[in-house]
């Protein structure tokens, strides 16, 4: 017992330094997924620790498993329910409610009827795909009629994305800010209601031993997007599968790079991955708004075959209230200069993609 014990609080304090060491390698990046998961894991070993036969270290290990804990909770507490938020109104000067659907639904799924069927269920005024090729893309053709408007980027490498809205699209680009096979969405759409706004959507690649060595790209990629979202003047959401957490250092400096807010912040973690795999769940699919957007509602909904649990979202729209200028955090000159470093670096590293990938 004292040997399991041991490795447990070993392996714990080596996952929390991980993270700490700025090092863009997979090894140094995954850890800060399982941060839910890691703390868990300190309470149960912590309580372990009172049935293992006394010796005289137990107690230091003790006392370093209560300051891992701490040290996760005083990060994680900031997304739930108990860290203190204001709360606000609709007012009747904002627009009406709109929703959205988020969802990566994994390129080999072909459950493309049970994708349909959670659109028609949730029925929200716009949608977006992320992994999804040129069958995901035939598939959702009877979705047209219900969503005119349209903006595609059928892709076979993993990162195709289309976006399907009912709300008219004044304008929309797709960008590379990194590499060339890995894009992102700009959708400029104006309600019925007369509130313009901007929609963002992402899907940078994941640092990991079987895709990306280092983050480069990903860290890249998302900083473009947060300098191209600070110059634009209307409301803005950037929601996607970020391959990210949003305590991590990197997306930490996206929100005040971009000046916008992380509406997890006193609400909930929000996990989408692994969909089949409750206790090894991790926040990665993200959003971000600017302070003239109002989450009424942000939740995961239920799995239809994808790896990724989709997002649903209820917002609304107000341009003449500042109640949320106080979330919004700016980056220091030096923050500004790592940014650049970091986007630098991204468009210098060669992902090595194939340009069609096929299922192992």
């Amino acid at each position: 017992m004292w040997i399991i014990y041991l490795i447990l609080a070993l392996l714990l304090l080596v996952l929390t330094v991980l993270p700490k060491i700025q090092n863009p390698h997979w090894i140094f990046r995954v850890p800060e997924f399982a941060k839910i998961q890691v703390t868990y894991l300190i309470a149960i070993t912590f309580m372990l620790g009172f049935f293992v036969d006394a010796t005289d270290h137990l107690w230091y290990y003790q006392g370093l498993l209560i300051v891992l804990f701490i040290h996760h909770s005083h990060i994680l507490i900031r997304y739930t329910p108990i860290y203190p938020v204001k709360k606000h109104t609709q007012r009747y000067k904002s627009s009406e409610k709109l929703h959205f659907v988020s969802a990566n639904v994994y390129q080999f799924n072909k459950e493309y009827s049970r994708f349909s069927a959670l659109i028609d269920k949730y029925n929200p005024d716009f949608f977006m795909t992320m992994e999804s090729n040129g069958d995901w893309e035939q598939a959702l053709r009877v979705m047209e009629k219900e969503y005119p408007y349209q903006h595609k980027v059928t892709l076979e490498n993993t990162y195709g994305m289309h976006f399907y809205s009912r709300i008219k699209i004044i304008e929309a680009r797709t960008h590379y800010f990194v590499a060339d096979d890995i894009p992102s969405i700009e959708v400029h759409m104006k309600t019925e209601d007369g509130f313009p706004f901007v929609f963002f959507g992402v899907h940078p690649p994941p640092p990991s031993p079987t895709e990306e060595e280092t983050s480069k790209e990903r860290d890249g990629d998302l900083l473009s997007t947060a300098k191209r979202v600070k110059d634009i003047k209307k409301p803005v959401i950037v929601v996607g599968d970020f391959n990210n957490v949003a305590w991590s250092k990197s997306s930490i400096l996206f929100r005040k790079t971009s000046h916008l807010i992380d509406p997890r912040i006193g609400h909930s973690f929000v996990s989408t991955f692994h969909a089949r795999y409750r206790l090894l769940r991790f926040p990665i699919d993200l959003m971000f708004h600017s302070e003239d957007i109002f989450i009424k509602q942000l939740k995961t909904l239920e799995n239809f075959g994808s790896d990724h649990l989709p997002v649903y979202c209820e917002f609304f729209i107000d341009h003449h209230n500042d109640e949320q200028e106080d979330l919004v955090e700016t980056a220091t000159s030096e923050e500004k200069a790592e940014a650049e470093k970091i986007i630098e670096e991204g468009k210098e590293e060669d992902g090595g993609r194939d340009a069609v990938v096929t299922e192992d």
